[in-house]
């Protein structure tokens, strides 16, 4: 692993992380203490909440209290095989990245009832959120007002996220977004860039 001024980075599954405590922690790859990770570190990257078995790499530092992780470097979901819930059949899965990214805010989601919605900006649909997604996107939970980006694709009840990714990857230069207009144009605005899952 490689240091730099008493800092470390390390790569590790994340053990736990509880968005309403503010923390969590990820097992120490090299072995030895659980390394803390503090909400306002998954923040400064971006993110609310990180799902339980998600691959990290963080700049790690050893403090009074234990190991501490001090910045995210990256996040990779946690390994599963097939679509997350049945309106995403695995076709959709595997092109997922030839979708557009859009940048998005959550307007609402309720872990306990396992969904919730988002909106795309400059676009005036609701997009369903189902938990399942978040995992497999490497999410825990959302927070109203979040900025998310999001893949669509379009279900059997409407507009839904077939992946969910920080802010940032829905900003990135080259990502197109939906352009506001009127509703003639934003028709075929939606089928440039929506995939048909179910009819």
């Amino acid at each position: 692993m490689t240091e730099e001024k008493g800092s470390k980075l390390v790569s590790g599954l994340v053990k736990w992380f509880d968005p309403a405590k503010g923390y969590g922690f990820i097992l120490n790859e090299e072995g030895g203490a659980d390394i803390l990770l503090h909400a306002n570190v998954l923040r400064n990257f971006g993110r609310s909440s990180v799902a339980d078995q998600s691959r990290v790499t963080v700049w790690m530092q050893p403090t009074q209290r234990g190991l501490q992780a001090t910045e995210v470097v990256s996040i990779e979901p946690p390994l599963s095989e097939g679509a997350p819930i049945a309106d995403l059949d695995n076709g959709v899965i595997e092109q997922l990245e030839t979708l557009p990214l859009r940048p998005a805010r959550v307007k609402w989601f309720d872990k306990a009832k396992g969904f919730g919605f988002a909106n795309i900006f400059g676009y005036p649909d609701d997009v369903f959120l189902h938990v399942e997604v978040l995992r497999h996107s490497g999410f825990a939970d959302l927070i109203i007002g979040e900025a998310i980006g999001v893949r669509v694709v379009e279900g059997p009840r409407g507009l839904m996220a077939a992946q969910v990714t920080s802010w940032d990857r829905g900003t990135e230069q080259g990502a197109p977004s939906l352009r506001p207009c009127g509703l003639g144009d934003q028709a075929q605005d939606v089928k440039d860039f929506l995939t048909h899952v179910a009819e």
